[in-house]
Protein backbone atom coordinates (compact mmCIF):
# COMPACT_ATOMS: atom_id res chain seq x y z
CA UNK A 1 0.00 0.00 0.00
CA UNK A 2 1.28 3.43 -0.95
CA UNK A 3 1.59 6.16 1.67
CA UNK A 4 0.85 9.77 0.74
CA UNK A 5 0.41 12.69 3.12
CA UNK A 6 -2.47 14.43 1.33
CA UNK A 7 -4.89 12.84 -1.12
CA UNK A 8 -7.38 15.17 -2.81
CA UNK A 9 -10.41 13.50 -4.40
CA UNK A 10 -11.50 15.65 -7.34
CA UNK A 11 -9.54 17.77 -9.80
CA UNK A 12 -12.15 20.47 -10.31
CA UNK A 13 -11.93 24.05 -9.01
CA UNK A 14 -12.19 22.92 -5.37
CA UNK A 15 -9.51 20.24 -5.59
CA UNK A 16 -7.10 22.45 -7.55
CA UNK A 17 -7.45 25.38 -5.13
CA UNK A 18 -6.99 23.07 -2.13
CA UNK A 19 -3.85 21.52 -3.63
CA UNK A 20 -2.33 24.93 -4.40
CA UNK A 21 -2.97 26.21 -0.87
CA UNK A 22 -1.65 23.05 0.81
CA UNK A 23 1.56 23.29 -1.24
CA UNK A 24 1.99 26.96 -0.36
CA UNK A 25 1.65 26.03 3.33
CA UNK A 26 4.63 23.68 3.05
CA UNK A 27 3.10 20.33 2.13
CA UNK A 28 4.82 18.61 -0.79
CA UNK A 29 3.47 15.05 -0.71
CA UNK A 30 0.16 15.67 -2.50
CA UNK A 31 -1.84 13.60 -5.00
CA UNK A 32 -4.96 14.76 -6.86
CA UNK A 33 -7.25 12.00 -8.16
CA UNK A 34 -9.55 13.02 -11.03
CA UNK A 35 -11.95 10.65 -12.80
CA UNK A 36 -12.16 12.70 -16.01
CA UNK A 37 -9.57 12.88 -18.78
CA UNK A 38 -8.42 16.38 -17.79
CA UNK A 39 -8.33 18.70 -14.81
CA UNK A 40 -10.85 21.51 -14.40
CA UNK A 41 -14.07 19.72 -13.55
CA UNK A 42 -17.40 21.15 -14.62
CA UNK A 43 -15.79 24.47 -15.57
CA UNK A 44 -14.55 22.93 -18.81
CA UNK A 45 -18.09 22.93 -20.20
CA UNK A 46 -19.08 26.35 -18.79
CA UNK A 47 -17.97 28.48 -21.74
CA UNK A 48 -19.97 31.55 -20.66
CA UNK A 49 -18.23 34.39 -18.85
CA UNK A 50 -18.81 35.77 -15.35
CA UNK A 51 -16.17 33.75 -13.53
CA UNK A 52 -13.20 35.17 -11.63
CA UNK A 53 -14.47 38.63 -10.67
CA UNK A 54 -13.69 38.02 -6.98
CA UNK A 55 -10.59 35.84 -7.36
CA UNK A 56 -8.80 37.43 -10.30
CA UNK A 57 -10.60 40.81 -10.49
CA UNK A 58 -11.47 40.18 -14.14
CA UNK A 59 -14.21 38.41 -16.05
CA UNK A 60 -13.28 34.95 -17.37
CA UNK A 61 -15.01 31.99 -18.98
CA UNK A 62 -15.14 28.68 -17.11
CA UNK A 63 -12.27 27.06 -19.06
CA UNK A 64 -10.15 30.21 -18.61
CA UNK A 65 -10.76 30.17 -14.86
CA UNK A 66 -9.91 26.47 -14.62
CA UNK A 67 -6.77 26.99 -16.72
CA UNK A 68 -5.47 29.54 -14.20
CA UNK A 69 -5.60 26.98 -11.38
CA UNK A 70 -4.36 24.10 -13.55
CA UNK A 71 -1.33 26.23 -14.39
CA UNK A 72 -0.73 26.92 -10.68
CA UNK A 73 -0.83 23.20 -9.90
CA UNK A 74 1.50 22.29 -12.75
CA UNK A 75 3.89 25.10 -11.89
CA UNK A 76 4.25 23.57 -8.41
CA UNK A 77 4.71 20.05 -9.84
CA UNK A 78 1.82 18.75 -7.75
CA UNK A 79 1.14 15.12 -8.70
CA UNK A 80 -2.22 14.21 -10.23
CA UNK A 81 -3.82 11.15 -11.80
CA UNK A 82 -6.40 11.47 -14.59
CA UNK A 83 -9.01 8.85 -15.51
CA UNK A 84 -8.66 7.67 -11.90
CA UNK A 85 -11.98 6.85 -10.23
CA UNK A 86 -12.00 6.69 -6.44
CA UNK A 87 -14.25 3.81 -5.42
CA UNK A 88 -13.77 3.87 -1.65
CA UNK A 89 -12.54 6.03 1.22
CA UNK A 90 -12.38 4.32 4.62
CA UNK A 91 -12.61 5.95 8.03
CA UNK A 92 -8.98 4.89 8.50
CA UNK A 93 -8.13 7.18 5.56
CA UNK A 94 -7.39 4.44 3.05
CA UNK A 95 -8.25 5.67 -0.46
CA UNK A 96 -8.94 3.08 -3.16
CA UNK A 97 -9.00 4.08 -6.81
CA UNK A 98 -9.02 2.33 -10.16
CA UNK A 99 -7.56 3.43 -13.48
CA UNK A 100 -6.68 1.80 -16.78
CA UNK A 101 -3.06 2.74 -16.29
CA UNK A 102 -2.58 1.66 -12.65
CA UNK A 103 -5.31 -0.93 -12.10
CA UNK A 104 -6.58 -1.10 -8.50
CA UNK A 105 -4.54 1.01 -6.08
CA UNK A 106 -4.83 1.61 -2.33
CA UNK A 107 -3.27 4.61 -0.62
CA UNK A 108 -2.85 5.21 3.09
CA UNK A 109 -3.32 8.95 3.50
CA UNK A 110 -2.44 11.13 6.46
CA UNK A 111 -5.14 13.59 5.39
CA UNK A 112 -7.87 13.55 2.75
CA UNK A 113 -9.74 16.42 1.13
CA UNK A 114 -13.04 15.44 -0.47
CA UNK A 115 -13.66 17.85 -3.36
CA UNK A 116 -16.03 15.67 -5.38
CA UNK A 117 -18.48 18.36 -6.45
CA UNK A 118 -22.18 17.71 -6.97
CA UNK A 119 -24.58 16.14 -9.45
CA UNK A 120 -27.94 17.20 -10.81
CA UNK A 121 -31.22 15.95 -9.43
CA UNK A 122 -32.68 13.60 -12.09
CA UNK A 123 -36.21 13.25 -13.44
CA UNK A 124 -36.83 10.26 -11.19
CA UNK A 125 -36.38 12.43 -8.10
CA UNK A 126 -39.28 14.74 -8.99
CA UNK A 127 -41.85 12.07 -9.99
CA UNK A 128 -43.23 13.84 -13.05
CA UNK A 129 -45.87 11.84 -14.90
CA UNK A 130 -45.55 10.94 -18.57
CA UNK A 131 -43.91 8.56 -21.00
CA UNK A 132 -40.15 8.05 -21.10
CA UNK A 133 -39.74 9.61 -24.52
CA UNK A 134 -36.52 11.15 -25.81
CA UNK A 135 -35.95 14.83 -25.20
CA UNK A 136 -35.77 15.04 -21.40
CA UNK A 137 -32.32 16.18 -20.22
CA UNK A 138 -30.80 17.67 -17.14
CA UNK A 139 -29.61 21.20 -17.86
CA UNK A 140 -25.98 20.20 -17.24
CA UNK A 141 -26.22 17.32 -19.70
CA UNK A 142 -27.63 19.68 -22.31
CA UNK A 143 -24.78 22.08 -21.58
CA UNK A 144 -22.23 19.34 -22.26
CA UNK A 145 -24.00 18.29 -25.46
CA UNK A 146 -23.98 21.85 -26.80
CA UNK A 147 -20.64 23.16 -25.53
CA UNK A 148 -18.43 20.06 -25.65
CA UNK A 149 -20.00 17.59 -28.10
CA UNK A 150 -21.52 20.07 -30.56
CA UNK A 151 -25.09 18.73 -30.54
CA UNK A 152 -28.33 20.72 -30.18
CA UNK A 153 -30.67 18.72 -27.88
CA UNK A 154 -33.84 20.26 -29.32
CA UNK A 155 -35.46 23.23 -31.04
CA UNK A 156 -38.55 23.96 -28.93
CA UNK A 157 -37.58 23.99 -25.26
CA UNK A 158 -39.23 24.25 -21.85
CA UNK A 159 -37.03 24.47 -18.75
CA UNK A 160 -38.28 23.24 -15.37
CA UNK A 161 -36.56 24.99 -12.49
CA UNK A 162 -34.79 28.33 -12.30
CA UNK A 163 -31.43 27.13 -11.05
CA UNK A 164 -28.41 28.93 -12.43
CA UNK A 165 -27.55 26.16 -14.92
CA UNK A 166 -31.09 26.20 -16.28
CA UNK A 167 -31.10 29.99 -16.63
CA UNK A 168 -27.75 29.97 -18.41
CA UNK A 169 -28.92 27.17 -20.73
CA UNK A 170 -32.00 29.20 -21.64
CA UNK A 171 -29.68 31.83 -23.08
CA UNK A 172 -27.31 29.26 -24.59
CA UNK A 173 -30.11 27.40 -26.40
CA UNK A 174 -31.40 30.72 -27.71
CA UNK A 175 -27.93 31.56 -29.06
CA UNK A 176 -27.89 28.22 -30.90
CA UNK A 177 -31.22 28.92 -32.62
CA UNK A 178 -33.64 27.06 -30.35
CA UNK A 179 -36.84 28.67 -29.08
CA UNK A 180 -37.17 28.60 -25.28
CA UNK A 181 -40.90 28.68 -24.67
CA UNK A 182 -40.78 29.17 -20.91
CA UNK A 183 -38.91 28.64 -17.66
CA UNK A 184 -41.21 27.13 -15.04
CA UNK A 185 -40.40 27.46 -11.32
CA UNK A 186 -42.21 25.58 -8.56
CA UNK A 187 -41.41 28.12 -5.85
CA UNK A 188 -42.59 31.77 -5.74
CA UNK A 189 -38.95 32.85 -6.07
CA UNK A 190 -35.96 31.85 -8.19
CA UNK A 191 -33.29 29.46 -6.97
CA UNK A 192 -30.73 31.17 -9.21
CA UNK A 193 -28.84 34.44 -9.07
CA UNK A 194 -30.85 37.54 -9.91
CA UNK A 195 -28.21 38.64 -12.44
CA UNK A 196 -28.80 35.42 -14.40
CA UNK A 197 -32.55 36.10 -14.53
CA UNK A 198 -31.84 39.54 -16.00
CA UNK A 199 -29.07 38.52 -18.42
CA UNK A 200 -30.41 35.11 -19.50
CA UNK A 201 -34.20 35.54 -19.49
CA UNK A 202 -35.25 39.20 -19.44
CA UNK A 203 -32.72 40.21 -22.10
CA UNK A 204 -34.17 37.59 -24.46
CA UNK A 205 -37.86 37.97 -23.55
CA UNK A 206 -38.05 34.42 -22.17
CA UNK A 207 -41.01 34.14 -19.76
CA UNK A 208 -40.46 32.90 -16.19
CA UNK A 209 -43.51 31.45 -14.44
CA UNK A 210 -43.23 31.34 -10.65
CA UNK A 211 -45.42 28.96 -8.59
CA UNK A 212 -45.83 26.65 -11.61
CA UNK A 213 -44.66 23.14 -12.38
CA UNK A 214 -44.75 20.47 -15.07
CA UNK A 215 -47.42 17.89 -14.23
CA UNK A 216 -47.25 15.73 -17.38
CA UNK A 217 -44.85 15.05 -20.24
CA UNK A 218 -46.53 14.28 -23.55
CA UNK A 219 -45.07 12.14 -26.33
CA UNK A 220 -44.16 8.47 -26.62
CA UNK A 221 -41.00 8.26 -28.74
CA UNK A 222 -40.10 11.95 -28.43
CA UNK A 223 -41.46 14.72 -26.22
CA UNK A 224 -44.24 16.60 -28.01
CA UNK A 225 -45.26 18.92 -25.18
CA UNK A 226 -45.54 19.42 -21.44
CA UNK A 227 -48.55 20.19 -19.30
CA UNK A 228 -47.87 23.09 -16.94
CA UNK A 229 -50.01 24.03 -13.95
CA UNK A 230 -50.00 26.67 -11.25
CA UNK A 231 -49.47 25.40 -7.67
CA UNK A 232 -51.11 26.52 -4.42
CA UNK A 233 -49.37 27.60 -1.21
CA UNK A 234 -48.78 23.92 -0.36
CA UNK A 235 -47.18 23.37 -3.79
CA UNK A 236 -50.11 21.24 -5.03
CA UNK A 237 -51.00 21.68 -8.73
CA UNK A 238 -54.31 23.41 -9.47
CA UNK A 239 -56.14 21.22 -11.98
CA UNK A 240 -58.09 24.11 -13.48
CA UNK A 241 -54.87 25.97 -14.41
CA UNK A 242 -53.35 23.18 -16.54
CA UNK A 243 -52.25 24.11 -20.05
CA UNK A 244 -50.20 22.39 -22.74
CA UNK A 245 -46.99 23.96 -24.02
CA UNK A 246 -45.85 22.26 -27.25
CA UNK A 247 -42.13 21.47 -27.22
CA UNK A 248 -39.67 18.76 -28.22
CA UNK A 249 -37.30 19.16 -25.27
CA UNK A 250 -37.61 19.50 -21.50
CA UNK A 251 -34.54 20.59 -19.54
CA UNK A 252 -34.48 19.95 -15.80
CA UNK A 253 -32.78 22.43 -13.46
CA UNK A 254 -34.32 21.18 -10.25
CA UNK A 255 -31.43 21.19 -7.80
CA UNK A 256 -27.96 19.84 -7.15
CA UNK A 257 -26.95 16.99 -4.85
CA UNK A 258 -23.49 16.82 -3.22
CA UNK A 259 -21.56 13.70 -4.30
CA UNK A 260 -21.14 12.24 -0.83
CA UNK A 261 -21.19 8.47 -1.39
CA UNK A 262 -17.47 8.27 -0.53
CA UNK A 263 -18.07 10.30 2.63
CA UNK A 264 -20.82 7.88 3.68
CA UNK A 265 -18.43 4.94 3.27
CA UNK A 266 -15.95 6.73 5.52
CA UNK A 267 -18.71 7.21 8.15
CA UNK A 268 -18.53 10.98 7.80
CA UNK A 269 -21.45 12.69 9.51
CA UNK A 270 -23.68 14.38 6.91
CA UNK A 271 -26.09 17.28 7.26
CA UNK A 272 -29.75 16.53 6.57
CA UNK A 273 -30.15 20.06 5.21
CA UNK A 274 -27.23 20.46 2.79
CA UNK A 275 -26.43 16.81 2.05
CA UNK A 276 -22.79 17.71 2.70
CA UNK A 277 -20.59 16.92 5.67
CA UNK A 278 -20.87 18.47 9.11
CA UNK A 279 -17.62 20.44 9.37
CA UNK A 280 -15.90 22.69 11.89
CA UNK A 281 -14.26 26.05 11.21
CA UNK A 282 -11.26 24.19 9.71
CA UNK A 283 -13.58 22.37 7.27
CA UNK A 284 -12.70 19.10 9.01
CA UNK A 285 -15.39 16.44 9.33
CA UNK A 286 -16.03 14.23 12.36
CA UNK A 287 -13.25 11.96 11.04
CA UNK A 288 -9.89 13.45 12.04
CA UNK A 289 -7.90 14.39 8.97
CA UNK A 290 -10.83 14.17 6.52
CA UNK A 291 -11.86 17.55 5.10
CA UNK A 292 -14.58 18.70 2.67
CA UNK A 293 -14.84 21.77 0.50
CA UNK A 294 -16.64 23.13 -2.53
CA UNK A 295 -19.98 21.90 -3.85
CA UNK A 296 -19.64 18.50 -2.17
CA UNK A 297 -19.95 20.40 1.12
CA UNK A 298 -22.74 22.76 0.10
CA UNK A 299 -23.82 24.22 -3.23
CA UNK A 300 -22.17 27.59 -3.92
CA UNK A 301 -23.34 30.51 -6.07
CA UNK A 302 -19.95 31.36 -7.56
CA UNK A 303 -16.82 29.35 -8.29
CA UNK A 304 -14.83 32.20 -6.72
CA UNK A 305 -16.40 31.27 -3.37
CA UNK A 306 -15.56 27.60 -3.99
CA UNK A 307 -11.91 28.51 -4.56
CA UNK A 308 -11.66 30.65 -1.43
CA UNK A 309 -13.24 27.96 0.75
CA UNK A 310 -11.08 25.23 -0.78
CA UNK A 311 -7.87 27.17 -0.29
CA UNK A 312 -8.79 27.33 3.39
CA UNK A 313 -9.33 23.55 3.39
CA UNK A 314 -5.92 23.01 1.80
CA UNK A 315 -4.26 25.23 4.39
CA UNK A 316 -5.99 23.43 7.27
CA UNK A 317 -5.13 20.00 5.86
CA UNK A 318 -1.46 21.00 5.64
CA UNK A 319 -1.55 22.21 9.24
CA UNK A 320 -3.12 18.92 10.32
CA UNK A 321 -0.33 16.95 8.62
CA UNK A 322 2.19 19.21 10.35
CA UNK A 323 0.77 18.29 13.75
CA UNK A 324 -2.42 20.25 14.46
CA UNK A 325 -4.95 18.16 16.38
CA UNK A 326 -8.59 19.26 16.59
CA UNK A 327 -10.40 19.82 19.85
CA UNK A 328 -13.08 17.16 20.31
CA UNK A 329 -15.31 19.35 22.46
CA UNK A 330 -17.65 21.00 19.94
CA UNK A 331 -20.52 23.44 19.97
CA UNK A 332 -23.22 23.09 17.31
CA UNK A 333 -24.40 26.29 15.64
CA UNK A 334 -28.18 26.60 15.70
CA UNK A 335 -29.93 28.17 12.68
CA UNK A 336 -33.31 29.75 13.43
CA UNK A 337 -36.00 32.15 12.15
CA UNK A 338 -35.48 31.51 8.46
CA UNK A 339 -31.76 30.73 8.36
CA UNK A 340 -31.73 27.31 6.68
CA UNK A 341 -28.14 26.23 7.29
CA UNK A 342 -24.68 27.53 8.08
CA UNK A 343 -21.17 26.35 7.19
CA UNK A 344 -19.25 25.68 9.40
CA UNK A 345 -21.82 23.69 11.34
CA UNK A 346 -19.81 23.18 14.55
CA UNK A 347 -17.04 25.09 16.32
CA UNK A 348 -14.09 23.72 18.26
CA UNK A 349 -14.19 24.76 21.93
CA UNK A 350 -10.49 25.62 21.88
CA UNK A 351 -8.46 28.78 22.45
CA UNK A 352 -7.66 29.46 18.78
CA UNK A 353 -9.36 32.75 17.98
CA UNK A 354 -8.99 33.86 14.38
CA UNK A 355 -11.27 35.69 11.95
CA UNK A 356 -13.79 33.28 10.45
CA UNK A 357 -16.12 33.28 7.45
CA UNK A 358 -19.65 31.83 7.79
CA UNK A 359 -21.72 30.97 4.72
CA UNK A 360 -25.46 30.39 4.91
CA UNK A 361 -28.74 30.35 3.01
CA UNK A 362 -32.22 31.39 4.07
CA UNK A 363 -35.39 29.37 3.56
CA UNK A 364 -37.49 32.06 1.86
CA UNK A 365 -37.43 35.63 0.60
CA UNK A 366 -37.30 38.07 3.54
CA UNK A 367 -37.23 41.86 3.34
CA UNK A 368 -35.74 44.38 5.78
CA UNK A 369 -34.13 41.90 8.15
CA UNK A 370 -30.99 41.73 10.25
CA UNK A 371 -28.71 38.71 9.98
CA UNK A 372 -27.48 38.22 13.55
CA UNK A 373 -25.08 35.96 15.43
CA UNK A 374 -25.88 35.36 19.10
CA UNK A 375 -23.63 33.91 21.82
CA UNK A 376 -25.69 32.79 24.82
CA UNK A 377 -28.43 35.11 23.60
CA UNK A 378 -26.17 38.16 23.31
CA UNK A 379 -25.72 39.64 19.82
CA UNK A 380 -22.06 39.64 18.78
CA UNK A 381 -22.69 40.46 15.11
CA UNK A 382 -25.48 42.09 13.12
CA UNK A 383 -25.82 42.82 9.41
CA UNK A 384 -28.92 44.60 8.08
CA UNK A 385 -30.10 43.42 4.68
CA UNK A 386 -32.85 45.00 2.54
CA UNK A 387 -33.67 41.55 1.11
CA UNK A 388 -32.36 37.99 1.48
CA UNK A 389 -33.34 35.09 -0.80
CA UNK A 390 -32.58 31.36 -1.05
CA UNK A 391 -30.85 31.81 -4.40
CA UNK A 392 -28.19 34.13 -2.95
CA UNK A 393 -25.72 32.68 -0.45
CA UNK A 394 -25.04 34.99 2.49
CA UNK A 395 -21.50 35.42 3.80
CA UNK A 396 -20.44 37.06 7.06
CA UNK A 397 -16.97 37.39 8.56
CA UNK A 398 -16.46 37.50 12.32
CA UNK A 399 -13.36 39.00 13.89
CA UNK A 400 -11.05 37.08 16.22
CA UNK A 401 -12.66 38.84 19.21
CA UNK A 402 -16.15 37.85 18.06
CA UNK A 403 -14.99 34.27 17.52
CA UNK A 404 -13.66 34.24 21.09
CA UNK A 405 -17.15 35.15 22.33
CA UNK A 406 -18.64 32.29 20.27
CA UNK A 407 -16.14 29.65 21.37
CA UNK A 408 -16.58 30.57 25.04
CA UNK A 409 -20.38 30.37 24.80
CA UNK A 410 -22.56 27.36 25.51
CA UNK A 411 -25.11 28.30 22.84
CA UNK A 412 -24.44 29.84 19.42
CA UNK A 413 -27.32 30.91 17.19
CA UNK A 414 -27.49 32.45 13.72
CA UNK A 415 -30.87 34.01 13.10
CA UNK A 416 -32.89 36.60 11.20
CA UNK A 417 -34.30 39.48 13.22
CA UNK A 418 -37.31 40.93 11.44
Amino acid sequence: MKKINLVIVGGGPAGLAAAKAAYDCGERDILILEREAELGGILNQCIHNGFGLHTFKEELTGPEYAARYVAEVKQRNIAYKLNATVIDVSKNKVVTYVSEEDGLVQIQATAIILACGCRERPRGAINTAGMRGAGVFSAGTAQKLVNIDGYLPGKEVVILGSGDIGLIMARRMTFEGAKVQAVVELMPYSSGLNRNIVQCLNDFDIPLYFSHTVVDIKGKDRVTGVVVAEVDEKLRPKKETERLIPCDTLLLSVGLLPENELAKNAEVQLSNTTGGAVVDENLMTNIDGVFECGNVLHVHDLVDFVSAESENAGKCAAEYIQGYKPCHEKITIRCTNGVRYCVPTVLNKDDVYAAQSFKMRVSNVFKKVELAVLADGVKVFGKKRPVVAPGEMENIVLSAEQMKALKQASDVEITLIK
